[in-house]
């Protein structure tokens, strides 16, 4: 078998759907050099707002309502949280009006489509309760990166079922985008609750801390299993404030909750870092690309600060002299850990293959392939990037394995194959 073999492409396709939107903060203000001696902007925009006849605001507030209300379900409660966050900035004046606080926090909100331009770059987990699934399927969680105005990346989510086969049912999504409410900010995590989401496609974490200014990019999902038997969906992403990128950690508690926090440590300041899915020989260990060019292998006693790694994986093919990364978390099978790595060749073409590295010690590369698994075919050259293939993630049922994938950082494709097959394609080293 040749390692193009290894992997059946579905039909299914998940691609951006600009009707997508969501209601998140707007703020303005004056450029330093024009905001001496004056009211604020935001002062500015309320004094013409309040002076207004109250007729005219009731007017406009059901003008409002008759567009945002058919696409955004409790869009009042949105637009007053959003006037509860900015009203320190517009003065002391009371607002006595429940109308007046929804224009203003209106004024202060912005819709916006939040994958509009691209939904790719997938990662996928088991939803932790499978108590009403069929032994020969899995529910799932996949997780997506949206591109949308700006070039601004956010997270959201869908949910399905596959069978081990070809049988893949991704549940519509859900024409709602709903923003996670922001609870706390205590010792490092920041608590979102999306608790107004009725199902998980609705909930889209989009840039809340300086950070993430330009985006959460490529969330890399794992079902972890701690040592004292806990299990928790963890993942790590890159945050992007436009010059820095830097890792930090979202921890579903039940799909409702998240809590995200930044990593901290020497090898935390980097791109596309993946936790595996259970300690070794009782340390965290995440791979990373900490160089920019090879597989890296880092370990910590403390989940959240990473100082220390080794390189365990350089370019060798000519499909990744470029550079070579994890494509999400390793897999645990019988015969070691099973990662997807992406490689970079001519033309900065992505392509997707895999290696195999030792269970118990994870720095020891047990064999790789040769030749990409997944790689742009002729059709699939174009895109919002062209030329790329690239994953944050698979799913094993048995020994079967899903891949989603993404083609031209625009759009997701979906292929199974055999642990069997692709084990048998692989070089030993």
């Amino acid at each position: 078998m040749e390692a193009a073999d290894v992997f059946t492409t579905l039909s299914v396709e998940l691609k951006p759907d600009p009707s997508r939107t969501v209601v998140r903060p707007f703020g303005f203000a004056y450029p330093s050099a024009f905001s001496d001696g004056r009211p604020t902007r935001s002062q500015a925009v309320v004094s013409r707002l309040l002076a207004l006849t109250p007729e005219m605001r009731d007017r406009m507030l059901r003008l409002l309502s008759n567009a945002m209300e058919k696409r955004h379900r409790n869009v009042d409660k949105a637009f007053l949280r959003r006037f509860e966050e900015v009203k320190a900035e517009i003065g002391d004046e009371p607002i006595t009006r429940e109308c007046d606080r929804l224009l203003i926090g209106a004024y202060f909100s912005q819709e916006y489509a939040f994958e509009s331009a691209a939904l790719f770059n997938p990662s996928i987990v088991r939803i932790p309760d499978q108590e009403d699934v069929p032994d020969d399927k899995v529910r799932f969680i996949l997780s997506l990166r949206g591109i949308g105005e700006g070039h601004i990346s956010s997270v959201t989510f869908r949910t399905g079922t596959w069978d081990g086969d070809h049988g893949l049912t991704i549940d519509p999504a859900s024409p709602q985008g709903v923003p996670p409410r922001i609870d706390s900010d205590d010792e490092g995590w920041v608590k979102m609750r999306a608790e107004d989401s009725e199902e998980l496609s609705e909930t889209v974490i989009f840039p809340i801390l300086p950070s993430q200014r330009q985006g959460v990019e490529d969330l890399r999902l794992v079902n972890f299993t701690d040592h004292d038997g806990v299990e928790s969906v963890i993942g790590t992403y890159t945050a992007f404030d436009g010059r820095d990128a830097r890792q930090e950690l979202l921890r579903g508690i039940d799909l409702r909750t998240y809590e995200m926090r930044a990593l901290g440590g020497a090898m935390a300041g980097y791109k596309g870092m993946a936790l595996f899915p259970r300690r070794v020989d009782g340390r965290f260990v995440m791979l990373g690309r900490q160089d920019n060019e090879n597989i890296w292998l880092l370990r910590s006693d403390d989940l959240y600060t990473w100082e220390t790694g080794e390189r365990i994986m350089a370019p060798e093919y000519p499909w990744e002299f470029v550079q070579i990364g994890n494509c999400g978390s390793p897999i645990e099978i019988d015969e070691g850990w099973l990662v997807f790595t992406h490689g970079v060749g001519m033309v900065r073409g992505y392509c997707v293959g895999a290696c195999l590295l030792d269970k118990d010690d994870p720095s020891k590369v047990l064999a790789r392939t040769p030749s990409p698994l997944l790689f742009p075919s002729a059709e699939q050259r174009g895109g919002y990037v062209p030329n790329v293939t690239y994953s944050c993630g698979a799913l094993l049922l048995g020994r079967k394995i899903l891949l989603p994938y993404a083609i031209g950082d625009e759009y997701t494709a979906f292929a199974v194959g055999s642990v069997d097959d692709l084990l048998s394609v692989m070089e030993r080293k």
